[in-house]
């Protein structure tokens, strides 16, 4: 019985189990640019963030409610597109199947909700009227 040589061939294409597989057809390689590109523009925002908290946008219009909050709504704002930059390139959320990007959603949904209902309690705490305690 002669081999040929595609059944030598062949047979080194069989997976063995003993042996690693340096390559996974469903993994994406993101170039080097992509995470200079991510980086530059977490810290283009770091700065942006840095310059808003030293504006005290309430001094501007004092006892205007939107501006005693711009500094909030901007610290906030600036978060959020920062943790979805992360989310996106260095969780690898971009380039993963739709399951994973329900499940990385429906966290970061949650975590809103965690965050609003946190600032909501802050925000209300002078709202509440106790006994001996005079209210606007």
């Amino acid at each position: 019985m002669s081999h040929s040589k595609t059944d030598h061939h062949d047979s080194h294409h069989h997976s063995n189990p003993h042996i690693e597989e340096t390559h996974d057809p469903g993994h994406h390689i993101v170039p080097v640019k992509t995470y200079v590109i991510v980086i530059l523009s977490l810290m283009v925002l770091l700065i942006i963030t840095l310059g808003a908290a030293a504006i005290d946008f309430s001094a501007m219009v004092p006892g205007n409610p939107f501006f005693a909050a711009l500094n909030i709504i901007i610290a906030m704002t600036i978060a959020v597109i920062k943790a979805v930059i992360i989310i996106l390139y260095f969780m690898h959320v971009r380039y993963s199947s739709k399951l994973v990007w329900v499940f990385a959603g429906a966290a970061f949904y949650w975590v809103v909700i965690l965050f609003v209902m946190t600032l909501c309690d802050y925000m209300s705490r002078g709202m509440t009227h106790y006994p001996g305690q005079y209210t606007f």
